[in-house]
C-alpha cells in the first residue's frame, strides 16, 4: 500500500523543483518507486548513466527493513553497552596505534585540532580499527530505507547523496559494501557526512574511507573540527567538546563510550 512521502520537495541543480517518490510499506511498490526515484536522481544533476549503472538491479530487502526496526543495543545502560563493546585489548591496540602512528596522527591533529585518541577511539568502536566496516551493498540497503515510508525523507537525501560519490568518481556502486543503515568505510560515514566532510589525506586523489587509514581518520578529524571542535578543550560530560561527540551518535551510551575510551586511550 502506498502512501504519499512526507513532504520532500528536493533544491535541483538545474533550479528547479521536484517532488519525491512515493514511498511504501511493503515490498509490493518497490520496482514503481525505483522507476520516480530514477527520475529525480537525474533531475537533481546526476549523470543517467550513473543512475542506471548504480541501481541496475537492486532490489528491495526485507532484511534491512528488519534491522531498521530492531535496534535493541543503544536502550542498555552505560554499563552494559561499554561491557559490550569495549575491552581491555582495544583499549591495548588503540593506545599502541597511537604510539606506533604517532607521527602520522600528529599530522592531523596539527591540520584539524581533534586529539588523535578521540579520533582513533571512534574508529575503534565504528568498525573495530576497521575489521568490520559491514559487507551489505549500500545501494540496495539506501534503497530500500529510501522507498519505506518511516524515514523515506532522510534516506533519499542519502541515497542521492550516494549517487553523487560514484558520480564525482570516488567510488564505483559495486565497491560501496557497509553497514546495514548505508554507511560507508572504517569510521561508517553516511553519504552525505562522505560528500561533505571526507577528505584525501594521503595524496594519491581519491577520499577513500573503505581502505586509506590515513583518509579514513583525517576525514573523521575533519568531521569533529568542522562541527564546533574546540582544540585542546576536554571533552567529558558538560563540556562543548562531549556536545559535538553527541552529534557525531546522539545515542547518550554511545557518547559517553565515546568519551570515556578517548579518555583511555590519551593516558
Amino acid at each position: 500500500m502506498f502512501r504519499i512521502a512526507c513532504a520532500v520537495v528536493m533544491a535541483l541543480a538545474l533550479g528547479g523543483t521536484a517532488t519525491a517518490a512515493t514511498c511504501g510499506d511493503g515490498p509490493g511498490g518497490f520496482n514503481r518507486w525505483m522507476a520516480e526515484f530514477k527520475a529525480e536522481a537525474v533531475a537533481a544533476g546526476i549523470r543517467p548513466a550513473t543512475v542506471e549503472s548504480s541501481l541496475a538491479g537492486v532490489t528491495y530487502s526485507s532484511r534491512i527493513i528488519g534491522y531498521d526496526r530492531n535496534q535493541k543495543s543503544f536502550k542498555l545502560s552505560f554499563d552494559q553497552f561499554w561491557a559490550r563493546r569495549v575491552n581491555q585489548a582495544m583499549i591495548n591496540r588503540g593506545r599502541k596505534y597511537l604510539r606506533d602512528n604517532a607521527a602520522m596522527m600528529g599530522r592531523i591533529e596539527q591540520r584539524y585540532g581533534v586529539p588523535g585518541a578521540l579520533v582513533v577511539a571512534v574508529w575503534a568502536l565504528e568498525s573495530g580499527f576497521g575489521r568490520d566496516s559491514g559487507n551489505l551493498p549500500i545501494m540496495r540497503s539506501l534503497a530500500t530505507l529510501a522507498y519505506d515510508c518511516r524515514r523515506s525523507e532522510f534516506f533519499t537525501r542519502e541515497l542521492i547523496a550516494a549517487l553523487k560519490i560514484v558520480d564525482r568518481g570516488d567510488m564505483r556502486a559495486a565497491d560501496m559494501k557497509g553497514a546495514w543503515a548505508g554507511e560507508i568505510g572504517q569510521t561508517q560515514f553516511l553519504a552525505e557526512r562522505y560528500l561533505n566532510y571526507a577528505v584525501d589525506f594521503d595524496g594519491d586523489g581519491r577520499r577513500d574511507l573503505m581502505r586509506s587509514v590515513p583518509d579514513v581518520l583525517a576525514s573523521t578529524a575533519n568531521w569533529f573540527a568542522r562541527n564546533g571542535w574546540r582544540t585542546g578543550q576536554p571533552w567529558g560530560p558538560g563540556t562543548a567538546n562531549y556536545n559535538v561527540i553527541g552529534e557525531w551518535n546522539r545515542a547518550e551510551v554511545y557518547k559517553q563510550t565515546i568519551a570515556r575510551l578517548a579518555s583511555e586511550l590519551a593516558q
